[in-house]
């Protein structure tokens, strides 16, 4: 049973990517406009993108990110348990940001469960008791009948939290009142009974259309739909895993100046590193798969991975490692980030099998270092200098990698921090890599970089880039109005406020 003084609200959602994360952020930066101290919380997170608190910590990119729109300071407990997928049916299980070990699927549910549930409780609490709003994110959906019965997500944690819940249903993608209408019938009694309401998220189109469906749900189900949210476009707001990848475009666009290649691995972690290219009016950014997409960019970014020789395994299956050479000779720009910066080098070495049973791997071998894979994981918040292209830039960024990469004693490091360096370049300083992720999140050096791809192309420099931060701030108050017009915000804490209510009267 919830204790503390905070009043809960949970999203949860009838399937992946219907638009929890979205909602939960734009709900924290309304309360928070709104005077109360508010915090985000999932109780456990799987996914590939990773956020460092500031003491060093690894949550969920998504309630890093959305703390940052309840404007509060993020910490382990709004992401206690984080799962990171390795390998098929095989994860490592991040707990208060720090690697507990790898786990099989049913592994976890049957040995972890019950300490995990002590893990999430009491961080929910201590949350509860510091914060007067809390936003819960739920995973998937809650109509995962072969999994309820262990599940630590969904219902379980809003009954944990005595939370009514929000059902998030995706019109775009069809059939948005069968997958609401089945989802509540498959959950129990009780379970039906803590949703309060139902939001269709995504909608394009004329709303009188869909007015006599809305009538017939309601009628049906006895749910009221509390808001139809339309479509959002261009958000820079850092998404929740690999899914929302397919919004991004394959195929260049001649209208944009530079054009950027970035290898979807298939183990791809940590891919808001390129989300501020987003908002620049001069680049153009596409996902590419395969050798016959490459094509000739000006710049070709191979992005963190959480299994650094499986990903390598795949470009050389997909034929992208002659081709990435190749564009590199003809003039393209490389640029590796953690585990592409690994796959830059003249080998990699697992001797502990940490990533896989291959104990040693050749590299692309465009930069002289070798990488150690190790079972220590480093993880923490850095700033420094970076030295390219004729000029020292002050940049921050955050690690998240296992092992250690040893460069020549040639190789110019590319980045000097206070006690140590990190990174390295070629002496044409056009093969680049670094274990900082966020490093485009620098405005000065993005702006640095991206002019130096204008002068080789005899382009003039743009004096001045608008701050990613103050764009995605934007954003964030942008996303909060969208939603504030969509919603009733004031019935909505009626709800929260009647809902706790009955709880305390039925004690």
């Amino acid at each position: 049973m919830a204790h503390g003084k905070a009043i809960p609200i949970m999203i949860q959602g009838t399937h992946s990517d219907a638009g929890k994360s979205i909602l939960v952020t734009a709900l924290c930066r309304i309360f928070a406009q709104d005077g109360f101290r508010t915090a985000p919380f999932k109780s456990q997170n799987m996914a590939l993108n990773s956020y460092i608190t500031l003491d060093g910590k690894e949550i969920g990119r998504s309630q890093g990110i959305q703390a940052e729109a309840a404007e509060t300071v993020a910490t382990t407990e709004m992401n206690p348990i984080l799962i990171k997928p390795t390998r098929d049916n095989e994860a490592q299980i991040v707990v208060h940001g720090k690697p507990l070990k790898s786990m099989k699927a049913q592994n976890y549910r049957s040995d972890y469960y019950d300490t995990a549930k002590i893990i999430i409780e009491e961080s929910y609490q201590n949350l509860a008791s510091s914060f007067e709003r809390i936003v819960i994110e739920g995973a998937g959906s809650p109509a995962e009948v072969n999994l309820n019965d262990r599940e630590l997500v969904n219902m379980s944690i809003a009954k944990m939290a005595d939370a009514p819940v929000l059902l998030v249903g995706d019109i775009d993608k069809g059939g948005v009142f069968a997958s609401l209408v089945g989802t509540l019938q498959l959950l129990s009694p009780e379970d039906r009974n803590r949703v309060v309401g139902v939001i269709i998220n995504k909608f394009r189109g004329d709303l009188s259309l869909l007015e006599p469906g809305l009538t017939w749900f309601e009628k049906y189900t006895g749910k009221p739909i509390l808001g139809v949210i339309p479509y959002i476009n261009d958000l820079l707001i850092d998404a929740e895993d690999s899914l929302s990848l397919s919004t991004y475009s394959k195929q260049k666009d001649i209208d944009k100046e530079i054009d950027i290649a970035v290898i979807n691995f298939p183990r791809i972690s940590n891919f808001t590193d390129i989300d501020p290219f987003l908002s620049e009016k001069d680049t153009h950014v596409r996902l590419v798969e395969n050798a016959r997409q490459l094509e000739q960019p000006d710049i070709i970014i191979l992005p963190g991975s959480k299994n650094t020789i499986e990903d390598l395994l795949f470009l050389r299956a997909k034929g992208l490692e002659q081709e990435i050479i190749r564009a590199h000779q003809n003039g393209a720009v490389i640029f590796g980030i953690c585990g592409g910066y690994q796959m830059l080098g003249d080998r990699i070495e697992d001797p502990f099998q940490v990533e896989s049973k291959i104990k040693s791997i050749a590299g692309l071998k465009m930069l002289q270092l070798e990488t150690l894979l190790t079972n220590e994981k480093t993880t923490v918040r850095s700033t420094g200098t970076i030295q390219l292209f004729g000029v020292n830039v002050k940049v921050a960024g955050y690690e998240i990698h296992m092992g250690t990469t040893t460069h020549a004693p040639q190789i110019e490091p590319l980045i000097q921090l206070n006690d140590r360096k990190d990174g390295s370049k070629n002496s044409m300083e056009t093969c680049i890599g670094t274990y900082f992720h966020g490093i485009f999140h620098n405005d000065e050096f993005r702006g640095v970089f991206l002019n130096h791809i204008r002068k080789k192309k005899g382009l003039q420099p743009f004096l001045t880039r608008e701050s990613f931060e103050d764009s995605q701030n934007k954003d964030f108050n942008r996303l909060a109005d969208h939603v504030r017009s969509a919603l009733d915000i004031e019935h909505l804490y009626e709800i929260m406020e009647q809902f706790q209510q009955r709880k305390r009267e039925s004690k």
